[in-house]
């Protein structure tokens, strides 16, 4: 038998970053080797991703895991116990087989998500590699970070519309220094608003800054004076991630904070102004996922100059991203393992994305966890882009400082820079 071969999965409920409970697990191989995966969850979730199963009831009001825990030993281990972990898109398959629910609201995709993981951790711990390199060969690509600045929507308990404003260091040579440049954006960032006296800042569930702005416009003003007094102007750049989802009111985009609804057309004419007065390279989610029209009406007017990034709309599922290909919606992808549900879905949405042409970035979630494993997912898939949060809290710092790590012990290692943006936003002017 084949030292690869699973001979034990167990599982138990952790604790996420926003203290919500989330499954982990632990799998070991027949010759010795081990993985231990805990899996994130989003606080801002669309309708077509993989379902989490939680418990209900009164215990963590309601968010509890028992049930997906459960599940684990009871239905996935079963399934996987006895094949080969180095053959992980037939162990992906196998756990996928056990929900007839393509989703796996069934057994829960949180439970199947940290399977797979484990499993994936287990392979390369028994080859004795970084994970990077298993999943990916012997020339790492560092990615260029999108970092979480200022926050609102669901993760700044609404005090502003707009979900964050991120910045891209579109100059940075190294992914070091384009750490460093965002955490003196943040660092200033957070005086001009003490100088503002807007109460706070607070801090958000990624570790962004968060303020009762008069409106959502001034958060992109805000972002963009920290840029310059951390005297990076023309390095630095904005990213927006609308979640427009949240805001989809009817036919039309209500701005609560503000007091105003926008039919699509205008919303997007508003979006397009704040590109045109501030250093915007990179905007997520500019309407909701299923408003096609909205979206092709965008991203003919973004896509030459901009990245249009789609989370909600493509949900890391092959099937919505052929879709947007087809319909020439968007020119990039955000990928979400939790999203997909297994590792191999996701793996294979990169790899969709990018025979089409299409950016990637791999992206955390705002319930996450201390493990560092996605930063290994980006740098062995060669994504080129990823999004993990603020520079501040240690489930962010922890995929910043394995990527550090790669970058300083992999003597072939190579940072992506801006060129892995989606359309020809290749400088902070766009």
């Amino acid at each position: 038998m084949t030292s690869t071969r699973i001979t034990d999965v167990r599982a138990w409920e952790a604790l996420d970053s926003r203290g919500r409970p989330t499954v982990a697990c632990a799998v070991t191989l027949a010759g010795g080797g081990t993985g231990r995966a805990v899996v994130p969850s989003g606080a801002s979730t669309g309708g077509h991703e993989a379902v989490e199963l939680r418990d209900g009831g009164d215990r963590y009001q309601g968010k509890g895991v028992s049930r997906a825990v459960a599940n684990v030993g009871a239905v996935l281990a079963p399934a996987v116990v006895g094949h080969d972990a180095d053959d992980r898109p037939a162990v992906d398959a196998a756990l996928e087989a056990t929900d007839g629910d393509r989703l796996l609201g069934g057994v829960g995709a949180n439970a199947v998500l940290a399977v797979s993981l484990a499993v994936t951790l287990a392979a390369a711990d028994q080859a004795r590699e970084p994970l990077w390199r298993r999943l990916g060969g012997p020339e790492p690509l560092l990615p260029l970070p999108m970092v979480n600045i200022v926050s609102g929507g669901a993760h700044a308990g609404g005090l502003l519309d707009l979900q964050d404003i991120l910045v891209v260091p579109v100059g940075a040579g190294s992914f070091a220094e384009a750490i460093e440049w965002a955490s003196r954006v943040r660092a200033a960032t957070a005086d001009a608003l003490a100088q503002r006296g807007v109460g706070g800042p607070l801090v958000a569930d990624e570790g962004g800054l968060a303020a009762a702005l008069d409106d959502n416009e001034a958060a992109l003003a805000v972002v963009t004076e920290g840029i310059a007094r951390a005297g990076l102007d023309g390095r630095v750049a904005l990213a927006v991630d609308v979640a427009a989802n949240q805001l989809r009111d009817g036919a039309g985009y209500r701005l609560r904070r503000e007091g105003r609804t926008l039919d699509p057309t205008a919303w997007v004419d508003l979006l397009d102004g704040w590109c045109a007065r501030y250093p915007v390279v990179s905007v997520e989610d500019a309407v909701a996922e299923d408003d096609w029209t909205a979206w092709r009406a965008a991203s003919a007017r973004w896509c030459p100059t901009r990245q249009v990034l789609g989370d909600d709309l493509f949900a890391t599922d092959g099937d919505r991203l052929r879709r947007g290909v087809e319909a020439g919606v968007a020119n990039a992808v955000l990928v979400k393992p939790n999203q997909a549900g297994t590792v191999t879905r996701a793996e294979r949405v990169v790899a969709q994305a990018r025979a089409a042409g299409y950016a990637t970035v791999v992206s955390a979630r705002s319930g996450d966890t201390e493990d560092s494993w996605l930063a290994d997912l980006a740098v062995g898939w060669r994504a080129g882009q990823i999004k993990v949060g603020s520079t501040t809290r240690s489930e962010r710092t922890a995929k910043w400082n394995r990527l550090l790590e790669i970058e300083a012990t992999a003597p072939d290692a190579r940072f992506a820079g801006a060129a892995t943006l989606g359309g020809r936003a290749m400088t902070a002017a766009g």
